[in-house]
């Protein structure tokens, strides 16, 4: 197996198709996988929580999907976190500065935490779902709207 030289980023290369075909099919049997030492003698069950994201990861490598885990504390840098969310860094500094997302500085650098990342993307898109819902009414009660017609 190679090794990775990123230790947070599992890449599907890294298993080849029957070890992940294999581990589905274990996983898939509706019941908690153990662990069990080399010699057989300790057997450990892995709890339910982790269990899950166990079987998730498999799925996700099964679908040549990269795995990358990062802990909620982990520090992002301005361009770092404006690259998530997909934006400007300077659209990213007015967002902080307006204290939009929270973050602190390291030095002269400002650094912000993987969580409130996640947190402002979370109430970015229900703000977006409800303008876009909203608009969607208005549309309909106008009378503006014209369903394709089935062919």
């Amino acid at each position: 197996m190679p090794v990775t030289e990123q230790k947070n980023r599992l890449d599907p290369s890294e298993l080849d198709t029957p070890e992940i075909d294999r581990l589905l099919f274990v996983l898939s049997r509706k019941r908690n996988a153990m662990l069990i030492d080399p010699e057989g003698n300790e057997k450990t069950e892995i709890p339910p929580a982790l269990y899950r994201h166990l079987v998730q990861v498999v799925r996700m490598m099964k679908e040549r999907r990269a795995v990358l885990m990062i802990p909620e504390d982990e520090a992002f840098t301005t361009q770092a976190a404006a690259n998530f969310l997909g934006m400007s860094r300077q659209t990213f500094v007015n967002l902080i500065e307006s204290g939009k997302i929270p973050y602190f500085t390291v030095g002269a650098h400002r650094r912000v935490l993987y969580k409130d990342l996640v947190e402002f993307q979370k109430r970015r898109d229900a703000e977006r779902r409800k303008g876009l819902n909203s608009l969607a009414k208005r549309v309909t009660e106008a009378g503006l709207y014209f369903p394709a017609k089935e062919k």
